[in-house]
C-alpha cells in the first residue's frame, strides 16, 4: 500500500515538473516602452503598433505599455534606465544614445545626408550591424533604427536665410554634442532645455528658436510660439528604437523572434508615416501663419565644415571615416 501511494505521490511530483516550463510559458509578460514624442507622431503610432503587433504574435502573453511625451523622463534618462534594467524599451533620441554609444553621433554630422533613405542604407547595412554591436556592448539591443527626420530651424526673431541670421540667435538643442558644434559654427548661442519643457521655453522668451524635424515641431504644437521656419536640412537624425539587453535576456528564443518580428513592421511603418509627413505639414504650417524659407545650404555646409574635423579626431574617428565615405 505504502509502495502504491509513493508511487502516485512520484507520478504527481512528474507530471508537475513537466507542466511547470508550460505554465510559465503562458504567463503574461508586461513590458514598458517609453519615449518623448507626443501622441500623433510616427514614433508614438509604430511604438504602438509595435505593441498591438507583438500581443498579437504572442497570443496575449506579451504586453506592452508605451509611455509617451517624456512621462518616464528625458531622453538621457530612459537611456539610463534602459541600461540598468529598468526600464524595457525606448525608442530615444540619436543625441541622448550617443552619450552611451558615441559612434551614433557619426549620422549627425552636418549636411551628410540630403534625405533619411540616404541615411538609411547606411543603417540598414554593414555599418548599422557594427553600431548595433556597440549597442550591445552597453546593454542595448537594437530593434530598429527609426526616423526622427532632416532637422530644420525656426525662431521666434526674424527670417532665416543666410549664415549671418544666425549670429547672437539663443537655440535651444536636445542633449547632442554635434548639434551644440553646429549651432556654435554657425554663430548661434546653444542652450539644452528636456523637450518636454521646450513649448513653455520658446512661449516665454528663454530662448529665441530650436530645431526639430517637422513633424516634431508640428506634433507639439511649436508653431503656436515660432513664426519663421527656415528649411535648412542641417542635419539627419534617427530614433533608436532600443530594449534593454536584460529585458531581451528574460526572452525565450521564441518570444525574441516575435520581437524582432513586430520592431522590423513597426520600423517599416514608422519611416513610412516619417516620409509621408514633411510635405503635407509643411502646407499646414504655412496656413497657419508660419513663415517658411529657404537658406543658403552651401554656405551653411561651408560655416559647419570644420565640426566634421573636430570628430574625425574623437574616438569615433575610425567609424565616422567610414559612414562619410559610404554617405558621400
Amino acid at each position: 500500500m505504502q509502495r502504491k501511494t509513493f508511487t502516485r505521490t512520484l507520478f504527481a511530483v512528474a507530471a508537475l515538473a513537466a507542466a511547470l516550463p508550460l505554465a510559465a510559458q503562458a504567463q503574461t509578460m508586461k513590458l514598458t516602452l517609453g519615449h518623448g514624442a507626443a501622441p500623433g507622431n510616427p514614433r508614438h503610432e509604430a511604438a504602438v503598433k509595435f505593441a498591438d503587433l507583438l500581443k498579437a504574435k504572442t497570443a496575449g502573453r506579451i504586453e506592452v505599455q508605451v509611455a509617451p511625451s517624456a512621462q518616464l523622463g528625458d531622453d538621457a534618462a530612459m537611456v539610463t534606465a534602459l541600461r540598468t534594467g529598468a526600464l524595457d524599451m525606448t525608442a530615444n533620441s540619436q543625441g541622448a544614445v550617443s552619450s552611451a554609444v558615441p559612434e551614433y553621433a557619426a549620422y549627425g554630422m552636418p549636411f551628410l545626408f540630403s534625405s533619411p533613405a540616404q541615411a538609411f542604407k547606411l543603417l540598414d547595412g554593414p555599418l548599422g550591424q557594427e553600431l548595433a554591436q556597440k549597442s550591445a556592448d552597453k546593454g542595448m539591443v537594437v530593434l530598429g533604427y527609426w526616423d526622427n527626420g532632416i532637422r530644420h530651424m525656426s525662431n521666434s526673431k526674424r527670417p532665416i536665410s543666410k549664415v549671418e541670421d544666425m549670429k547672437g540667435l539663443k537655440m535651444r538643442t536636445p542633449p547632442d554634442a554635434v548639434l551644440v558644434d553646429i549651432m556654435q559654427a554657425l554663430g548661434a548661442e546653444a542652450q539644452q532645455i528636456k523637450f518636454a519643457e521646450l513649448y513653455v521655453a520658446l512661449q516665454q522668451g528663454v530662448v529665441d528658436g530650436q530645431e526639430n524635424p517637422l513633424v516634431n515641431f508640428h506634433a507639439s504644437k511649436l508653431y503656436e510660439v515660432q513664426k519663421h521656419l527656415a528649411l535648412t536640412s542641417h542635419m539627419f537624425q534617427m530614433t533608436p528604437f532600443l530594449m534593454s539587453k536584460r529585458s531581451w535576456d528574460r526572452l525565450s528564443e521564441v518570444d525574441r523572434k516575435a520581437v524582432t518580428e513586430s520592431a522590423a513592421e513597426a520600423t517599416a511603418l514608422q519611416r513610412k508615416m516619417s516620409q509621408d509627413a514633411d510635405d503635407k505639414l509643411l502646407a499646414d504650417l504655412k496656413a497657419r501663419g508660419v513663415q517658411v524659407t529657404s537658406v543658403d545650404k552651401a554656405a551653411f555646409a561651408k560655416a559647419t565644415a570644420a565640426v566634421d574635423d573636430k570628430w574625425l579626431a574623437t574616438s569615433i574617428g575610425p567609424y565616422l571615416k567610414k559612414v562619410i565615405a559610404a554617405a558621400r
